[in-house]
């Protein structure tokens, strides 16, 4: 083994190990111990470490839930979990089926009021949530919102931004303020029944406040501390907010990872999603078959679905990508562009009878032996 990779590695640890209040005794002990699970570590030359990973973490998937769902917080928010969760990660799909977020506060923050006010400013608020009636004034053909005061004046919602938000969003409108009513007129010289219905539904899907497309979002006390959950995420948006901490805010929404903080964050994401959803059916399989997936599907700096469009169909091998799918298109591409293989994977050489270069077949043993002379004995005449 090279010392000099093994103190690179272990590097990151001895200063904590050295600034500890441990005796020079049992700090060399650990370090050893720490050296020798390193060194336990590793695998031999020529290892299928790609077939064992794959084995170890398929075969416990299949005796994961088909559909199941965690109910996040105590209340209960139904995040998709086991295969079909498993089938997202190595999809790569752009949107999960339920994105969702745990959002932690700051330590001044950190108070039941306060998280419920952060979890109020958060949850998408339209204005069907805040009204508690909207009905048609035929007479003066306008539609008229009666507004929940109590809830508004928890949201700390004022009936003049409702107003403003509506003329936002639908245009050629007026509104004004009746009490605890909001009278919304169309300006147009022939206004229809029909138009005000359609005002009508419109009204009720208006943004007044919170982040789209987050639903939900629900405060939960645990140990020491208030967490939110929601249902619905956005990072730039929530990360703006005042109280939250940035640094242990967490999103299930690989994509919008890796375009707010990076693939290194969506690399470790991954790892924890997957390792999150194996533990919750009861899998235990080894963290490091999970970071080769993790690095595979991040290698290129984007991240690549396990599949035809993703790393099994970018291959450099003919044979291995006709072997997974879309057998035909495969081979007829390579007979048209006149490709070659050169047979260094596994499934090329299976396919054709040959020994795989993995293993044992990697190595190939020549032995020379030395001639020997041949002595010509000549018969003596008699």
């Amino acid at each position: 083994m090279d010392e000099s990779v093994v103190q690179d590695v272990l590097g990151l640890y001895e200063e904590k190990i050295d600034k500890s209040d441990l005796s020079a005794k049992e700090k060399s002990a650990l370090k050893k111990s720490l050296k020798d699970r390193y060194t336990n570590m590793y695998y031999d030359c020529g290892e299928a470490i790609g077939v064992i990973a794959a084995q170890s973490i398929s075969e416990p998937a299949t005796q994961t839930t088909l559909r199941s769902y965690h109910r996040a917080a105590g209340i209960g928010l139904n995040i998709t979990q086991g295969l079909p969760r498993i089938l997202e990660i190595f999809d790569a799909r752009k949107e999960p089926v339920t994105p969702a977020m745990k959002i932690y506060l700051q330590k001044e923050f950190n108070t039941k009021e306060k998280a419920i006010k952060i979890a109020a400013s958060i949850k998408e608020t339209n204005l069907k949530h805040i009204m508690t009636l909207d009905s048609l004034d035929l007479g003066n053909m306008t539609v008229e919102v009666e507004l929940d005061k109590k809830l508004i004046e928890k949201l700390s919602i004022e009936p003049d931004k409702i107003v403003s938000a509506v003329k936002r969003k639908i245009k050629n409108l007026n509104g004004s303020i009746e009490g605890n009513k909001i009278i919304f007129e169309i300006n147009k010289d022939k206004v229809t029944v029909k138009d005000l219905q359609t005002l009508r539904f419109k009204l009720r899907e208006v943004h007044v406040k919170g982040i789209k497309g987050i639903t939900h979002c629900i405060v939960e006390k645990t140990s020491n501390e208030f967490v939110l959950y929601t249902l619905g995420s956005n990072l730039i948006k929530v990360s703006k907010i005042e109280g939250i901490d940035i640094s242990r805010m967490k999103s299930n929404n690989i994509f919008e990872i890796v375009e707010t903080l990076g693939i290194e964050a969506a690399r470790t994401t991954i790892v924890s999603e997957i390792t999150d959803t194996l533990r919750g059916q009861g899998v235990d399989t080894d963290v490091r078959h999970l970071l080769l997936v993790a690095d595979t599907m991040t290698q290129s700096g984007d991240i690549q679905a396990i599949g035809r469009y993703g790393l099994s169909g970018s291959k450099s091998s003919v044979l291995a990508r006709a072997n997974f799918e879309e057998t035909i298109k495969h081979l007829v591409d390579a007979a048209v562009h006149g490709l070659s293989d050169e047979l260094n994977g596994i499934v090329e050489n299976v396919m054709i009878g040959k020994t795989a270069r993995v293993g044992t077949g990697l190595v190939e043993v020549v032995m020379k032996t030395q001639e020997t002379p041949v002595k010509v004995v000549k018969e003596k005449k008699e």
